[in-house]
């Protein structure tokens, strides 16, 4: 299953663009910062927060979540998370996820498969979707510091919240940008964010966004 995802992904961002009729495309501005403390060498707690700015014009809402993460390290190359988030869609129905999420490192290649169970307000049941996500990661310098990253994530909803909702292909995010290691405890990333909602019978929903983060270990 993963590796069916992950050779999707190459073929889904270079489709997805051309694949809708029409769009409905609209700017974004994104933060997303977070701090994390070890609890021994191979396992640490993380509070990821976001912040999501949206314009008005196009009908969507600002959104904002924190996600509580415990990680496992498996070794050098791979880690093993979970998380409990609540997300917060001003003008929206609120949400809480269950997260689930392996994370691979393979030289410069890096790979992410995240399992959630949404539970959506209002909605009649517990929804399921898949994100697998395949990613560069390349130095720039011989110290490391800083690094071109980039990465193309699939939305597939295995579940619907609602009875007789939408399955499959929902979504494509990508995105390219840079990030510097400020220090042991500090790095800073910024990038640009392409997200595309695929839409059943209608225009697709596309955003444009600047993302900053900001990871500070304790």
């Amino acid at each position: 299953m993963l590796r069916t995802c992950l050779r999707a992904l190459p073929l889904a961002l270079i489709a997805a663009p051309t694949a809708a009729l029409a769009s409905n495309e609209g700017f974004e501005f994104w933060l997303n910062p977070s701090a994390g403390v070890a609890l021994d060498g191979d396992t640490g707690i993380e509070l990821e927060t976001a912040q999501r700015f949206r314009s008005d014009a196009d009908g969507r809402v600002d959104t904002y979540f924190a996600r509580l993460w415990l990680n496992q390290d498996l070794g050098e190359a791979a880690t093993l998370s979970g998380a409990l988030e609540q997300r917060i869609n001003d003008g929206g129905a609120d949400e809480t996820r269950l997260i689930q999420q392996l994370s691979t490192r393979h030289g410069v290649l890096r790979t992410r498969l995240r399992l959630e169970q949404r539970f959506v307000d209002g909605a009649d049941r517990m929804g399921l979707r898949l994100r697998p996500r395949l990613g560069l990661a390349v130095p720039l310098d011989e110290a490391g510091r800083w690094s071109f990253n980039t990465d193309a994530e699939l939305f597939l909803t295995l579940r619907s919240n609602n009875r007789g909702g939408d399955h499959g292909l929902g979504g494509l995010r990508t995105q390219v940008g840079l990030s510097y290691e400020v220090s042991d405890r500090l790095e800073l990333s910024l990038a640009y964010l392409r997200q595309q909602e695929i839409e059943d019978g209608g225009p697709d929903e596309i955003g444009h966004a600047p993302i900053i983060g900001i990871e500070y270990s304790f």
